[in-house]
């Protein structure tokens, strides 16, 4: 019996370790590395010195649909001032439409589809939208679910881009 007890510890052991982390505040972020609809490889790493706003969302969601106009504004108006916005889509069923969702709202950040690590490092995503402020030293600040409008959006890209 306690053969099998020690038998069941480890095991439960084994399985926790490999469930994902908590994302909680100021924990460094979990790298990525992304190709994004151009083809181009976007890194947690090439961002560094950036404020990040990664954010989980799909076409057929209508609270990611909702917050694309403030995010494009919000990044046309910051990224010359430090603003990086990561769009990871989690479209499946519906990815062929990404490409064409984004030149029809004239999306201008970078935007990748998800891979199952991404999702993994920053799960449980268990609602979209999911949006991640990362600062410019890498750590996430400031984690929501549901819709960010764009209030929300600049008052973290203040406190952060202030920040050394």
């Amino acid at each position: 019996m306690k053969k099998r007890i020690l038998v069941l510890s480890i095991a439960a052991a084994l399985a926790a370790a490999a469930l994902p982390a908590q994302i909680v505040p100021n924990m460094p972020a979990p790298v990525f590395s992304l190709k994004d609809l151009s083809g181009k490889t976007v890194t947690l790493d090439g961002l560094k010195g950036k404020v990040v706003v990664l954010n989980f969302w799909a076409t057929w969601c209508p609270p990611c649909r909702a917050e694309v106009p403030d995010f494009v504004s919000f990044y046309n108006e910051n990224k010359a001032k430090g603003l990086e916005i990561v769009g990871v889509s989690v479209d499946t069923n519906t990815a062929a439409q990404v490409p064409a969702f984004v030149q029809k709202n004239k999306v201008s950040y970078a935007v990748a589809m998800f891979t199952n690590k991404i999702v993994r490092d920053y799960g449980p995503i268990d609602a979209i939208p999911t949006t991640f402020i990362i600062d410019k030293t890498g750590r996430v600040r400031h984690t929501q679910v549901g819709a960010m409008d764009k209030d929300t959006l600049a008052e973290w890209f203040t406190k952060l881009s202030a920040e050394k």
